[in-house]
């Protein structure tokens, strides 16, 4: 699809609910770029920029990268973009990173996964994998030829410290108390759009319906 103006939009949803499947179909259907502000920070980290080393700084303290260094990352990387159509994914995270980006761009739509706590802990808690080649598995809808097993290798498969009942649920439980305010700022400014679902297949033509019809 041929975009006849330009279109700046933010996709947002906790961990598992299917973002990047999503933000990769939008990119493609659409032809916007797509800035994942996770990949960016793992770029700058590994290429040891400044805002890359203060960032690893940060999370080795175990602390949280502050709003400023993170607004200052991601405005930085828009501006290499220029006058191109955008899908931003991980950002923003605060209402204060919203509002430094509300004061350099005006953002279309805010599309919002609303999956299900118990669906996310059910896909993530599923989750297996094969560290040396990142394959990864799902026991529900993906699983192994032979149970705990990679198909490739005969090697063992693990399940990642994210992928535990326990850390899954305390990282939707940060997520909820940390984005709720975010969902807020952005329902206030009656661009929030909200897809609700368990499977991502079935909200995707929803989301695909509803920006057809809001860039024709």
């Amino acid at each position: 699809m041929v975009l006849q103006r330009i279109f700046r939009a933010v996709v947002m949803g906790p961990p598992g609910s299917g973002k990047g499947t999503v933000s990769s179909r939008i990119t493609t259907t659409f032809g916007l770029k797509h800035l994942s502000s996770g990949d960016l920070l793992r770029a700058n980290i590994e290429s040891k920029t400044e805002l890359g080393l203060l960032m690893k700084s940060c999370i080795d303290h175990g602390q949280l990268v502050p709003d400023d260094v993170i607004s200052r990352l991601i405005l930085s990387d828009l501006r290499k973009m220029g006058n191109s159509s955008w899908l931003l994914d991980g950002f923003p995270r605060t209402v204060s990173q919203a509002e430094a980006l509300d004061g350099v761009y005006s953002v279309d739509t805010v599309i919002n996964l609303d999956v299900p706590f118990q669906t996310i802990k059910e896909r993530l808690t599923s989750r297996w994998t094969h560290l040396p080649s990142g394959r990864v598995y799902n026991t529900d809808f993906n699983p192994p030829k032979v149970a705990g097993v990679d198909d490739v290798t005969g090697e063992p498969l693990v399940q990642r410290d994210d992928d535990t009942p326990e850390t899954v649920t305390r990282r939707l439980k940060a997520y909820q108390t940390q984005t709720e305010p975010v969902l807020e700022y952005f329902r206030s400014k009656g661009i929030l759009e909200v897809f609700s679902g368990t499977e991502t297949n079935k909200i995707w033509p929803h989301v695909q319906t509803f920006l057809t019809r809001k860039l024709s």
